[in-house]
């Protein structure tokens, strides 16, 4: 269960739920986000859904986490009689799009993600506004990630072309597809396929060394699909990492 708050709320959210969990792991503070286990729920708390990856993408999901939460954009799901605030389908589709670009740059992205991502543009086909959809890519500057990543739903997950908003049956966007695809069956879930016993074997300092080589790597290989964005995500990445350990 993922529950989404602005600060203030974050806050309150954390000092109710915590008493009630018999796991909670460290606290990430400066991406304002914490895991806890309350019986027999799996529970995050996000006071903030920026990327490690872009500045440019992180000043277009602060609008939308704006109008999410002071703009009133948000759709009301029934649950049992209560209502329960969800981000409305325009902004939705930038949140979980965003979120699952940052996993799949960092670390790795699951089928189950992309398939989410899928789900909410299938249901909400008919409604989402895409010149707006189109403006927020433009000005986050990931058109091109959009376009390959629905060429790869299509192609590989069976999205209909109609529901996919930009689709454009290219065989340069055919290509990327591919490579996506290999890219995330590698990775694996969250990364869940990569042997990463080196964390737990060498000191910090070292453990911290080979990380980096290891991300350089990774992002050498998407250079290939994205040639532009992949190099100035590595720098942002590193520069936002940097920063946090000093």
């Amino acid at each position: 269960m993922i529950l989404f708050f602005d600060a203030e709320n974050y806050e309150k959210a954390k000092a109710f739920l915590t008493p009630l969990a018999i796991e909670v792991e460290p606290e990430e503070k400066r991406k304002k986000h914490l895991a806890m286990t309350i019986d027999p729920w799996l529970v995050e708390l996000h006071g903030l859904m920026s990327t490690e990856i872009s500045e440019r993408i992180n000043a277009g999901v602060e609008r939308v986490q704006s109008d999410i939460f002071a703009g009133g954009g948000v759709r009301v799901w029934k649950n049992d009689g209560a209502d329960v605030p969800l981000p409305s389908p325009d902004n939705d589709v930038i949140i979980v799009f965003t979120h699952f670009l940052q996993h799949f740059f960092v670390g790795g992205v699951g089928l189950r993600q992309i398939c989410d991502w899928c789900r909410l543009l299938w249901t909400y086909r008919a409604c989402i506004d895409r010149e707006l959809l189109l403006r927020r890519l433009q000005e986050m500057g990931i058109v091109s990630e959009w376009k390959v990543f629905g060429t790869f739903a299509v192609d590989y997950l069976g999205m209909p072309m109609e529901a996919m908003p930009f689709y454009e049956a290219r065989s340069g966007l055919s290509r990327k597809a591919r490579r996506i695809c290999r890219i995330v069956l590698d990775a694996g879930n969250f990364g869940h396929n990569k042997d990463n016993t080196y964390r737990y074997k060498y000191s910090r300092p070292v453990e911290k060394t080979i990380t980096f080589f290891r991300r350089l790597g990774e992002f050498v290989r998407l250079c290939a699909i994205f040639p532009t964005d992949a190099p100035r995500f590595f720098v942002t990445y590193v520069g936002r990492r940097t920063k946090a350990a000093l």
